[in-house]
């Protein structure tokens, strides 16, 4: 009915009239601790790393401190049953009554128990009418209403009827006739197999055969990659980056031609979007996805597909256990798992053919990694209780090509990490990792390398020229080796989070000698903090960059350099006292897409700004300029 869409649009709207504010998701399983800890983490700006706490009450009474004197605004979305929101509601303070909270719910008792706590009123929310219903439709399949060719107009009308006002019917029907040929016969062959499933009932069956008739019109490859979202708990923020290179790990994307398998996977993660099967969650400044979530009932499909074909293997909550699945286990995901109980809940699995092995929620219980002798895929991401023991054995994992520990608590990799000849990404940010083993630069394969920026790197990078992605690079604490080195990685594309701020005149000329070489050979973005001797760069040359964001230094003008960058389509830049000839200097880029130019003009305050310049007709402009 699109609850959570609406909730979403207010909140977005309205929070910043208030002094604090959050946006929580409970769902059907919730964890009372990681929600709490959220909501602590929202409203107060914390980290939620920051936000750790020995009880359910004492979360509660911080967050009740801090909202005390506040006023805040709160949206709690899909609570499912009385008991949760009890616990919730107490976190909340009654005594501003300009502060307010939203609820969303399908299930009438939890309203009228929202609503009694604070006096609150419920909306039930309405299905579309006809005339948005049609808007909506035609969004997504035609540029306008006026652009449905005429010989269609009637077949949709009748398609629209089926969909009886439901948002996701509609959006999944669309995305399934986006990819259709636009024919009145094929688009009544799609009318004819929806059936009167939704006429009957407009809830959950219903939905189930729309999005039937939608998987089975997916190619086989994105099948697959649909399916792999069953291991996502619902409501679950997916990162784009990270799910791509999951699904390479797992094989199911691969270079092809001049495409790399990121491009492809790209490919992918759109098509899914614009089939309406994700949703967009996140996006940067730029206006690119950043991440996505699926919708619950649209989760419950790919599970019940999932379990039906052997794809994964769930174990926890929601509780699909092992007597309904093969005990041959492909792929291995244990959710929210109570303590002391994984153990149990695998006895009985052949876990000698899991390729793939995630843990959600953290478990008391690590599984010996000697059982999975063909792991490909390990994500053990916010699993808190890891410990640095219980990766002794991980060496032997000879097929291993995707590792994350991001945010555990491991302070140091085996020394030996440099055996895992295959693998390919290895994430350890918000980990206590502060230095990395010597063997490391053994990682001939690595593409992906994503670390903490106060981690300290061996000598002999040059060695790992397979990595594409670096991310967490504080120069002044590299060896020189490293510096040099850096400048020899002729298939690097990402370089993230560079500090750039050295204490020498060597280690300057090095760091900007390799930033010269990335820049002749495939660097194509870099993000960067940088000392304001990058300023006096003459000729910094990144002939290749597509994309540069400098950060946090607010520069007295543009930096000569940037004017050479002929290839730059997105540049984010800080400009204190911004000139004319600065404007002309960027407006003279030719292949500049999207600018996004924070800073003070000059004391007379007037700028003049020509849209259309040299470059590329701008899409987007973002001038954040006081005085």
């Amino acid at each position: 009915m699109g609850k959570t869409t609406l909730a979403n649009q207010v909140y977005q709207e309205l929070k910043e009239q208030f002094e604090c504010w959050a946006f929580i998701s409970v769902s059907r399983s919730p964890n009372m601790m990681n929600i709490l800890r959220t909501i602590l983490s929202e409203v107060s700006g914390q980290d939620y790393s920051m936000t750790e706490a020995g009880s359910v009450q004492i979360l509660i009474s911080k967050i009740n401190d801090f909202l005390l004197d506040k006023r805040y605004f709160v949206v709690v979305d899909d609570i499912w049953d009385v008991d949760t929101w009890d616990i919730i509601k107490c976190a909340f303070p009654a005594t501003s009554s300009t502060s307010r909270i939203i609820t969303t719910t399908r299930i009438n008792n939890v309203a009228h128990s929202c609503c009694s706590s604070f006096n609150g009123r419920i909306y039930n929310i309405r299905a579309l009418d006809m005339v948005h219903s049609r808007q909506l439709f035609h969004t997504r399949l035609f540029k306008s209403d006026e652009d449905c060719p005429s010989y269609l107009q009637e077949i949709s009308e009748q398609i629209l009827k089926k969909c009886d006002g439901l948002p996701l019917a509609i959006i999944a029907i669309s995305g399934l006739l986006a990819n259709t040929e636009r024919t009145e016969n094929m688009w009544n062959q799609v009318k004819d197999s929806i059936g009167r499933a939704l006429e009957r009932n407009t809830s959950v069956e219903g939905m189930m055969k729309i999005l039937s008739l939608s998987y089975f019109d997916l190619p086989a490859y994105l099948k697959t990659c649909l399916l792999y979202l069953s291991i996502y708990q619902e409501d679950s923020t997916i990162e784009k980056e990270d799910l791509i290179r999951r699904w390479i790990a797992e094989g199911f994307i691969h270079r092809e031609g001049r495409y790399t398998a990121y491009e492809l996977g790209e490919r992918c993660f759109n098509e899914l979007l614009n089939r309406g099967l994700i949703q967009p969650e996140e996006t940067n400044e730029y206006g690119i996805v950043k991440s996505c979530r699926v919708h619950d009932t649209i989760l419950d499909f790919i599970i019940s597909k999932s379990t039906e074909e052997n794809f994964v293997t769930l174990l926890g909550v929601p509780i699909l256990t092992i007597g309904n699945q093969s005990n041959v286990v492909r792929r291995l995901c244990l959710q929210g798992v109570e303590e002391g109980n994984s153990t149990i809940l695998a006895a009985g699995l052949v876990l000698s053919h899991v390729r793939s092995f995630t843990m959600v929620r953290g478990l008391l219980e690590i599984p010996s990694l000697e059982e999975f002798r063909h792991l490909r895929v390990l994500n053990l991401k916010e699993c808190s209780e890891l410990k640095d023991h219980h990766l002794e054995n991980i060496v032997r994992l000879f097929q291993l090509r995707y590792l994350n520990l991001e945010g555990t608590y491991i302070s140091k990799l085996p020394e030996q990490i440099g055996r895992l000849g295959c693998l390919e990404v290895l994430d350890l940010r918000m980990t206590s990792v502060l230095e990395l083993p010597a063997s490391i630069v053994n990682l001939r394969k690595l593409m992906h390398l994503l670390v903490n920026n106060d981690v300290k790197f061996p000598d002999g990078i040059a060695k790992m020229q397979a990595l594409e992605t670096l991310e967490g690079v504080r120069a002044y604490i590299q060896p020189f080796d490293f510096l040099c080195g850096l400048g020899q990685l002729k298939n690097l594309r990402n370089l993230v989070d560079l500090e750039f701020y050295c204490h020498t005149e060597e280690h300057n000329k090095a760091i900007v000698s390799s930033l010269c070489k990335l820049g002749t050979h495939n660097l194509r973005s870099l993000t960067i903090e940088v000392g304001r001797s990058l300023l006096h760069q003459d000729s910094l040359c990144l002939t290749t960059l597509e994309d540069l964001s400098i950060r946090f230094l607010a520069f007295p003008q543009v930096p000569t350099w940037v004017g050479s960058l002929r290839n730059l389509q997105r540049l984010r830049l800080i400009v204190e006292g911004l000139k004319q000839d600065d404007l002309c200097t960027l407006g003279a880029l030719p292949s500049l897409l999207v600018l996004y130019l924070d800073g003070t003009p000059e004391s007379n305050g007037k700028l003049r700004i020509n849209v259309v310049t040299r470059s590329v007709l701008a899409d987007y402009w973002a001038l954040e300029c006081c005085g």
